[in-house]
């Protein structure tokens, strides 16, 4: 008799789950390695980032989010894959996990040599919103993205739409319905929508999404809703009710880890899954995790920071698929890149915000600078505002945030490239960057910026 296959178990079915067990069954094939994934949902491996862009109908088709759908995973990769299965239970004591058919309504148990844990994250969720009326949203998941596209499209049609929550998907949403046809509005308890950039950027974001007609109620807490015949009517605000046939939260999300939890895996400080660099759980033989789940490092302020974002999840892993078929592969940990559009304007940050900066302990100057996406004469010149964070008096850059028009969110990647490489706001002043009327003034806007952040740390210095 030949040698029995080790199991490998893995609670998630979207990118990081996914990836892992690609990467293990690309290394090892399933006589030596048999791969079981569990995933509550409809859908493996799909652009939960792409979801308001289908309900906006500028992706016309649900299927064009999924990268890999689960036949492509049973017959290309040999992985079992068990839609509508959610893992109830972890018992690292057995190595088994406990799952139940939703579809089937009966319980399976499966025991595992290897764990893989990527079951992401959910929706914050506070005590008002948890109700059973009808026409009240979260949005995580495609499931979710599918159960509001069937209310858009029921009859009648809603009318008047709340977004609860201004980051990224709040906003995304919010543009989204506007582009369906209903009256928004945001309502967002600090005084600007997208905290992930600083106020005053994201004032600039303000304005951009007031200029398509949505509503914003900034500085506004939500106490309730306002329920009649199973449907939602209204959303109460400390401010008065604000009529809704559909409400969308947007409140972020939290590391989903109660399972993980409950079966004694160690937490960090984030509350999120504390995994090593090859994202493996310390102290527990066999067990590995990755994705929105999971805390990481960050690598300006050094701190361990939980930051759910598909890219992570998707290098994660890989990472973690790589260990598991035998191979070896790190993860360098996070500096929080991330761009996004709001009508037709792009938003993009990376590294520390102020307030990051000022937590861990840095001493540092801001500068924000005005510029243009193109050569100001060339047709189709608009407005760039690029903010520069630099470690005093190192001028080390600590953090940057784009907010503009066309050619802006991209950017980024240039900032995020010299943070990356802990590069001063002088060494970035010599940058060379390409340079023609279409695409960029003869001074691009990020050494516009960086040359701002060299004087005002002269400046600091001379005070």
């Amino acid at each position: 008799m030949g040698a029995v296959a080790e199991r490998l178990i893995v609670v998630g079915g979207d990118a990081a789950g996914m990836a892992a067990a690609s990467q293990a069954r690309r290394r090892r094939d399933r006589s030596s390695l048999e791969i079981v994934a569990f995933e509550r949902g409809h859908f493996t491996s799909y652009s939960a980032c792409g979801i308001p862009y289908w309900i906006s109908d500028v992706v016309p088709e649900r299927d064009q989010l999924i990268a890999r759908d689960p036949d492509t995973f049973r017959n290309s990769f040999d992985i079992d894959v068990r839609l509508r299965h959610e893992v109830t239970g972890i018992d690292l004591e057995r190595r088994e996990v406990v799952a139940r058919d939703l579809d089937g309504d009966r319980e399976v148990r499966e025991p595992f040599d290897t764990l893989m844990y990527a079951a992401g994250a959910v929706p914050i969720k506070p005590d008002w919103a948890r109700t059973p009326a009808a026409g009240v949203f979260g949005m995580q998941t495609l499931d979710d993205g599918a159960a509001l596209r069937d209310w858009l499209d029921a009859e009648p049609a809603p009318r008047e739409a709340v977004v609860v929550g201004g980051g990224y998907i709040g906003v995304e949403l919010a543009e989204a319905l506007v582009q369906r046809g209903l009256a928004v509005t945001l309502v967002e308890q600090a005084d600007t929508p997208m905290s992930t950039v600083d106020a005053d950027m994201g004032q600039l974001v303000a304005e951009a999404m007031r200029d398509v007609g949505i509503h914003i109620r900034a500085g506004v807490r939500v106490t309730g809703l306002d329920e009649r015949d199973g449907r939602v009517a209204a959303v109460l605000t400390a401010e008065g009710p604000i009529p809704a046939d559909v409400v969308v939260l947007g409140l972020g999300v939290r590391p989903n880890v109660a399972l993980a939890e409950a079966a004694g895996l160690p937490l960090g400080p984030s509350g999120a899954i504390r995994v090593d660099r090859r994202m493996r759980v310390p102290g527990v033989d066999g067990v590995w995790a990755a994705g929105d789940c999971v805390e990481t490092l960050h690598r300006v302020s050094g701190l361990p920071v939980h930051v759910p974002l598909g890219t992570h999840a998707n290098k994660q892993g890989r990472v973690a698929g790589i260990n598991i078929g035998g191979g070896y592969a790190a993860f360098p940990g996070v500096i929080g890149t991330a761009v996004t559009k709001v009508c037709d304007l792009e938003v993009g940050r990376t590294g520390l915000r102020e307030r990051d900066a000022a937590a861990a302990g840095f001493q540092f100057v801001s500068v924000v600078a005005e510029s243009t996406n193109r050569a100001g004469y060339f047709p189709g010149a608009r407005k760039m505002t690029v903010k520069l964070i630099a470690e005093r008096p190192s001028g080390r850059l600590l953090g940057a945030q784009i907010v503009g028009w066309s050619e802006a969110a991209k950017r980024i990647d240039t900032l995020a490239v010299a943070l990356w490489n802990e590069m001063t706001v002088d060494d970035m002043t010599g940058l060379d960057l390409g340079y023609a009327p279409p695409y960029a003034p003869v001074w691009d806007p990020v050494l516009i910026a960086a040359r701002k952040a060299v004087e005002a740390l002269a400046a600091a210095t001379r005070d």
